[in-house]
């Protein structure tokens, strides 16, 4: 399945607009934005996925607009998929982003060097 290419559109724009380099990758059926190497945010047909990090996972799924994602049909922790709700607005997808360029400073590189 094709994923939401207005959702792509909209991090790619964010992502710019905040000077942040970026490479995209599709995977998982869908698109992979990958900052400094790592996997940071992305499309899975129409929901936002986030990489928010393990230390605010359990704040950020009380948000109406989120669920854990358990893309592997079972949770992984740190990651959280978004529906609509919370990315159409884009002071609400500004913050999405911006925790997960936060926790991308922390998380570790999946790249073996």
């Amino acid at each position: 399945m094709a994923f939401n290419e207005q959702l792509a559109d909209k991090l790619r724009i964010e992502l710019e607009r905040r000077k942040v380099s970026f490479i995209e990758k599709r995977m998982m059926g869908g698109l992979c934005i990958m900052v400094d190497d790592k996997m940071c945010i992305g499309v899975i047909k129409d929901d936002l996925m986030a990489r928010i990090g393990p230390h605010v996972y359990e704040e950020f799924l009380k948000r109406p607009s989120a669920r854990e994602m358990d893309f592997t049909k079972r949770p992984m922790k740190g990651y959280a998929y978004v529906n609509s709700e919370g990315w159409d607005n884009d002071h609400e997808l500004g913050l999405w982003v911006d925790q997960c360029l936060a926790f991308n400073k922390e998380a570790k590189s999946s790249k073996n060097n």
